[in-house]
């Protein structure tokens, strides 16, 4: 029996979706992720699931290596080749001092120190003219030197290679032969842009982290086949495609929000299937939480990544879903300062030892722990009974913090893990501000997508502290990453660098450019997937001229100067709240997504079998103010399509728990999504 299936390592839990081609029956499964191999927690995944890998013929799988990687500073030894006199770009970066009034401000170190980034003579002008032809004799003996301090990767950054990269293909070639099982990577294999410091920054990365994934897409190939797996694997691309093992091996940077992205996916075709327009998905896991903005079923894809947040990290110039994150998930820790103030996260309590309820050797108190004591979440249901909670250990790990601050008894414990849970509202609310707020978006005009192991659980306190007045939880949203990822198309991007203004004269040149943008983009989909191509999305980067930042504009193939110039101030309106008609506009960039289908469940199927699992009752605290309130039980796979009740309610499932608050009112969708409507008041917030 042939099945597809995706799997999504997070920071607690390994997801796994597997549904097979016959019968699009689903399956859901999870287990804690594996540290030391991540390939035991897969592993362990399919054991639960039941099925034999011999029986699968395709893989999705998206992962945080990367993005842990770069964080955790963990990587191998790594060096910067580059054109004389470029040596420092990484310690220069920008020049500028994102935070002007933190007096002790300090950027991250760059990836690569000053002692292994080296300079070789060569040099192309602005106009891709060779002005100095590349030594290779230097490069050579650079070749020996890095084979005697026993380099693991190289990345090359060439000035002015965006326009002419042949010494930069001229050094990779070289340095190959001379570096046998060194790992080499050039700036112009990731991105054509003119931006320097950026392009050094992103090879840099994509070097850095190379070897890892090198070496744990081989384990993990190694390990699948050991059982029995000869279909395909696919990785998950941070531009919410899937990638082919051997483009992710030349391009492991493109895995840098690789997990995430697939909630994301989901959700945008999610709110395209239930005729939402306007969405805003939240991922609430184990460690963090995740939110992305969905207009027209679209999700924004940023040309620039960062790593570390702008302040203090370092940027990637590869095309990443835009999602905002906050360290506030079930396991965030909450802790007192030395003044006793409460804060949440955005330390984790992981998967090891986890939250002190999980009965693995964890003291300190965690947002799971909380909800445990309020009541929200069943100690005998987790992970459908997988899981025993110890109510006994999550009361006195919040004991631990309630003591110091004077709140005894059982109803200071109560208050206590109330307040912990507020707190991490509050966090959670303020990055889906981020996300729809600073770009001009009211979220009260929005739909709240929530997700995860967490999302359900808290989406009904968010939406009434940010007077959105709908949640929608999808199928198994504990899986749901996973679930995004089997519906992922294939898809490759491609940026060029075009500075001209705009006018008829570079409309021409701009098609001439991306016919052959798309004709690139249909040769990889085909030499990657086997696939033909879908469709084309082509995007320009425009801004007003002397202005510093670009705005990314969709434009439809065949456009004209005067469709391309309402487009950008449409958006440049909506963005900032004005437009001007009469100043001049210009092109900085050309942007190309090119995508192919891949087969995929149909979405009205991914709900689990129905059931007739009675309903239950128990005590909930919703706020310290109403006490413990007696709470329906449902459990979700009873809950047949067009089924509506009031809250207050629970509703419980394998990955998750859905809280509806009294007051709101629940409905099951056609989909068998819960549509939850949030008695608030547009223009009127309320504290959770």
């Amino acid at each position: 029996m042939s099945h597809a299936v995706a799997i999504d390592i997070g920071g607690t839990f390994t997801d796994l979706v597997a549904f097979n081609r016959a019968g699009e029956r689903v399956v859901y499964t999870k287990s804690p992720t594996t540290y030391g191999d991540f390939a035991e927690g897969i592993l362990d995944c399919f054991r639960k699931a039941g099925i034999a890998l011999s029986d699968v013929d395709l893989i999705h799988h998206g992962t945080t290596l990367v993005i842990n990687t770069l964080i955790q500073r963990s990587a191998g030894r790594t060096a910067l080749v580059t054109t004389r006199g470029f040596r420092d770009v990484l310690e220069i970066a920008r020049g500028n001092r994102p935070a002007p009034l933190d007096l002790y401000y300090q950027r991250d170190e760059p990836l690569i120190a000053r002692d292994f980034r080296f300079e070789v003579s060569e040099r192309i002008g602005s106009d891709g003219t060779v002005i100095e032809p590349l030594d290779l004799s230097e490069l050579s003996a650079l070749a020996e030197h890095l084979r005697e301090t026993s380099i693991e990767s190289v990345a090359l950054f060439f000035l002015n290679s965006y326009v002419n990269p042949t010494h930069e293909e001229l050094a990779v070639q070289h340095l190959r032969q001379g570096l046998p099982g060194v790992f080499i990577t050039a700036s112009t294999e990731l991105s054509r842009e003119w931006y320097e410091y950026e392009r050094t920054s992103t090879v840099c990365a994509n070097a850095y982290v190379g070897p890892q994934v090198i070496a744990y897409m081989h384990h993990l190939e190694e390990r699948l086949k050991a059982e029995g797996f000869q279909g395909t694997l696919h990785m998950m691309g941070s531009n919410g495609g899937v990638l082919s093992v051997e483009r992710t091996c030349r391009q492991p940077i493109a895995l840098v929000e690789s997990g995430p992205v697939g909630g994301a996916i989901g959700a945008g075709i999610y709110a395209s299937a239930l005729g939402f327009s306007n969405a805003i998905s939240f991922d609430m896991g184990g460690t963090t939480a995740k939110c992305t903005l969905v207009e027209d079923g679209r999700f924004s894809v940023d040309s620039v990544y960062y790593v570390d947040d702008y302040v203090k990290g370092f940027p990637i110039k590869s095309p990443v879903i835009e999602i905002q994150e906050v360290g506030s998930g079930g396991g965030s820790i909450a802790w007192l300062d030395a003044q006793n103030r409460l804060h949440v996260g955005p330390q984790s309590a992981g998967s090891s030892p986890g939250p002190a309820c999980y009965g693995r050797g964890g003291e300190q108190p965690t947002v799971t722990d909380a909800n445990l004591v309020l009541g929200r979440l069943n100690a005998d249901n987790f992970l459908g009974g997988e899981l025993h909670l110890e109510v006994d250990a999550a009361r006195a790990a919040l004991a631990r913090i309630a003591q110091p601050l004077g709140y005894v008894g059982e109803e200071g414990l109560i208050r206590m893990a109330a307040g912990v849970v507020a707190i991490a509202t509050v966090i959670m609310a303020g990055v889906i501000r981020r996300i729809s707020i600073d770009h001009g978006r009211d979220p009260r005009d929005f739909a709240l997508i929530a997700y995860g192991g967490g999302g359900p659980l808290h989406a009904c306190s968010l939406a009434r502290e940010l007077a959105i007045p709908m949640v929608i939880i999808p199928v198994e949203p504990g899986n749901f990453s996973a679930v995004g990822m089997t519906l992922a198309e294939a898809r490759v991007d491609d940026v060029r660098t075009f500075s001209s203004r705009l006018g008829e004269a570079a409309i021409s040149a701009m098609d001439a450019i991306y016919n052959k943008m798309e004709t690139d983009g249909a040769a990889a989909l085909e030499r990657d997937f086997q696939s033909p191509v879908a469709r084309f999305e082509r995007h320009v980067e425009m801004r007003y001229v002397g202005q510093r930042h670009n705005i990314k504009v969709l434009v439809a193939s065949g456009a004209d100067a005067a469709q391309i110039r309402h487009a950008f101030e449409r958006q440049y309106k909506s963005r900032y709240g004005h437009a001007d008609a009469k100043a001049a506009v210009e092109i900085q960039a050309l942007h190309l997504s090119a995508f192919a289908r891949i087969d995929h469940p149909d979405i009205g199927r991914l709900a689990r079998p129905h059931s007739d699992t009675a309903i239950a009752a128990r005590k909930v605290h919703f706020d310290t103010a109403s006490g413990a309130i007696e709470t329906r039980v449902y459990q979700r796979s009873a809950l047949p399509v067009g089924f509506s009740a009031e809250g207050p309610a629970v509703i419980e499932e394998y990955g998750s728990t859905t809280l509806v608050w009294p007051g709101d009112r629940f409905e099951i969708g056609p989909l068998f999504e819960i549509r939850v409507h949030c008695n608030v008041t547009k223009g009127q917030s309320h504290a959770a």
